[in-house]
């Protein structure tokens, strides 16, 4: 056997299977999107690398973007990320566009990763945004829809949760331990850090960046304090409204939740999975200069970013993806021999009309074969038309699982069909 050409590196096959279990994820996707009145969108795959390079932090493009040359010698990315393309695009319309907007969307996109599991160097990713308010309902209503989400997937609060925190605040707080306004970017990537550099690794980083050794003790204590955000008139609004919402099972306090991007500037929060792997699922939050920050006006925005490869992994380590998704044909229609080929053509298309899914046995061949086929495609009803059923006007049905096997009227067909499928999935 020749040897097969293997795929490209950090990127993923989707067989059927596979296949439907992200069609299902991306239908609850849709739905919620669609139910809090967010339309639908999308961008180019391909996006200049300048609007990355200013707005996305200098380790995404320098070492995670693909990055390579047009023929005109502009430097070109394949899209790591939306929300610039997000923000370019209102820019450009911004006075024909409805604002507030509320927008998603779900699409490739490409890092350059080293692949592991829940990494990958080719993923999908669900977008949503709400631009053109400074509302902090509109940080409520941006977090509803992700807990709608992983609510709806059948994850439960003890098994996820939304961490929140505030910019504003934790700037504020930084001034309490007179750390310099021209320091704070690295310390938001500092704070970001926390949970993922050991308490030595972290503190040399902290000293690294030019802190003292008291800031780096009195940023431990701002990072330590749940009751912090109390002092933050934008959070005590945030978690009322939450509780509207009814999400404040799944919503809570975070003083370490800060995001290493360096355009959010006000909330911000990512989901985690709780125990296990801990993982993180999703995050965002509000970016208010972004717009402006590719030549349009002032249009504050608020949004998060979930890629598809760990929420699959967390909802499959939580065993809540149902059993048989997926559109496989619910009906065969056997074929007996070249005579019957046209009849059994018009039975499958007769059978689809009533809106079940139906195939036809590409070929004449021996109704063994052809039984063992639709197991294999988990087929639960097979038809069949011989020679003798033609010149009755007869047709066999046959429940697969059961191996319960009659033989009715032409007339019949549907209804018997009904008996041996009683639903639609």
């Amino acid at each position: 056997m020749a040897d097969i050409i293997r795929s490209v590196k950090g990127t993923r096959d989707f067989y059927p299977d596979e296949m439907a279990v992200r069609r299902w994820m991306f239908d609850i996707i849709r739905d919620v999107s669609t139910r809090f009145g967010y339309q639908e969108y999308d961008g180019p795959c391909l996006e200049f690398i300048d609007l990355y390079a200013a707005k996305s932090g200098e380790e995404l493009v320098k070492e995670q973007a693909f990055v390579f040359s047009s023929p005109g010698d502009d430097m070109l990315t394949l899209r790591p990320e939306l929300t610039p393309t997000l923000a370019r695009m209102v820019a450009q319309r911004q006075y024909e566009i409805p604002i507030p907007l509320r927008w998603w969307s779900v699409g490739p996109f490409w890092r350059y990763e080293n692949p592991q599991r829940g990494r990958t160097r080719e993923f999908f990713q669900w977008n949503i945004d709400l631009v053109g308010t400074e509302a902090v309902a509109a940080d409520a209503e941006i977090v509803a829809v992700a807990a709608s989400f992983l609510k709806e997937t059948g994850l439960s609060s003890d098994q996820v949760q939304i961490f929140v925190n505030n910019r504003r605040l934790m700037d504020d707080a930084l001034s309490t331990i007179e750390i310099a306004k021209e320091l704070r970017p690295n310390v938001f990537k500092v704070v970001d850090k926390l949970d993922k550099l050991s308490d030595k690794e972290w503190r040399a980083y902290s000293l690294e960046i030019g802190l003292t050794e008291g800031q780096v003790d009195g940023l431990l204590t701002l990072v330590n304090d749940q009751d912090l955000w109390m002092k933050s008139d934008e959070l005590v609004e945030f978690f009322e409204l939450i509780k509207i919402f009814g999400f404040e099972d799944y919503v809570s306090y975070n003083p370490k939740v800060i995001r290493g991007l360096d355009y959010y500037t006000g909330t911000v929060f990512e989901a985690f999975e709780l125990g296990g792997a801990s993982r993180a699922i999703l995050g965002g939050g509000r970016y208010d200069n972004l717009v402006s920050d590719v030549g349009g006006n002032r249009l504050p925005g608020v949004g998060f970013a979930m890629g598809d490869v760990v929420i699959e992994l967390v909802l499959r380590d939580a065993g809540v993806i149902p059993e048989k998704l997926g559109h496989k044909p619910q009906v065969l229609v056997t074929v007996f021999d070249e005579t019957t080929l046209s009849e059994s053509l018009n039975i499958a298309e007769e059978i689809r009309m009533s809106g079940y899914r139906a195939a036809v046995y590409p070929e004449a061949d021996k109704l063994g074969k052809q039984f063992k086929y639709a197991d294999k495609l988990d087929i639960s009803v097979a038809v069949i038309l011989g020679p003798d059923e033609l010149k009755e006007n007869l047709v066999a049905v046959k429940n697969l699982k059961t191996r319960d096997q009659v033989t009715i009227g032409r007339g019949e067909l549907l209804s018997q069909i009904e008996k041996f499928l009683p639903s639609l999935p």
